[in-house]
């Protein structure tokens, strides 16, 4: 019995392949990656080759991707992250040290323990401490000099950072919370100068739209018990809505939000080695839930 040739996937290729397919396009793809729209071309024609495969639809003016295209990317996508973790492990000056983490209490609520404690396995020699506070709080300490890294709302400062997620803001409600869109809503929200805060009141307002503060707490998880107790409505993260809490509905009326931007404030002009894995490692694990999703 005749043994299979295995066929091996070049990386480049592939890199190639998930480029496209983000992007829609050979010319957009190839700016990103630095090839010309035809070294583009050629690879994906060398993959389908190899694959004996089309992965691209090319009759319609938009490039969509064929039933064997979408199965190669989620593949594509897994190899590349690993791929990518792998070398960045490998190649990534050996980290050491204190490292002093600012991070708000609702980021990646489900997923941040088990990234933590993953981290602190992979890099045993980088002693972790992990602050969880508001924003507010976490930015002036890192402006002082007392944290190595916040991630935080994108609005609370001004220097430069960079986006880990974005998501859109909605209005939370309790299971089973009844409002009527014609009384005065009773909002739960942070003390001022919290941002939801301010983008619930000015929606509101724009809108002629009669609030109240019905509750003022101090943190993140007070304002989802709160509002899960159908004590009020609030304004959080799409990310934040955990179990017993609901988009309101959509007979209430409620004016539209913005999206939301949680980023990575660090001082990269300082050099600290086990702040930069730190990221690394953070905006991995973050892409392979988006992946994922």
């Amino acid at each position: 019995m005749a043994h299979m040739i295995p066929i091996d996937l070049d990386i480049n290729m592939l890199r190639c392949f998930k480029a496209v397919a983000e992007t829609g396009s050979f010319t957009k793809a190839g700016n990103n990656i630095g090839l010309t729209q035809a070294g583009v071309s050629t690879k994906i024609r060398r993959l389908e080759e190899r694959l004996d495969a089309k992965v691209f639809n090319r009759t319609s003016k938009k490039l969509s991707l064929t039933h064997e295209g979408e199965i190669l990317l989620t593949h594509a996508q897994r190899i590349l992250s690993a791929h990518d973790e792998a070398v960045s492990q490998l190649t990534t000056p050996k980290a050491f040290g204190l490292l002093r983490v600012g991070l708000i209490d609702y980021v990646l609520p489900e997923l941040l323990p088990g990234i933590l404690s993953q981290f602190r396995k992979r890099y045993p020699n980088i002693s972790l401490e992990v602050q969880m506070d508001l924003g507010t709080g976490l930015i002036p300490a890192f402006e002082k000099g007392d944290l190595d890294l916040v991630v935080a709302g994108k609005d609370l400062y001004q220097g430069s950072c960079r986006v880990l997620i974005q998501e859109p803001l909605v209005w939370a409600t309790g299971q089973g919370a009844e409002f009527d869109m014609h009384e005065t809503l009773p909002l739960i929200a942070l003390p001022s100068p919290c941002h939801f805060r301010k983008i619930a009141t000015e929606a509101l307002e724009q809108k002629n739209r009669k609030w109240k503060i019905g509750f003022t707490v101090t943190s993140i998880s007070s304002v989802q018990t709160a509002v899960q107790a159908g004590l009020g409505l609030s304004v959080l993260p799409i990310g934040a809505l955990k179990e017993g809490l609901n988009k309101a509905p959509s007979k209430l009326e409620l004016p539209e939000l913005p999206m939301f931007s949680i980023a990575i404030f660090a001082d990269e002009q300082k050099k600290n080695n086990a702040r930069d894995v730190f990221i690394s490692y953070l905006e991995a694990e973050v892409g392979k839930q988006k992946s994922c999703r």
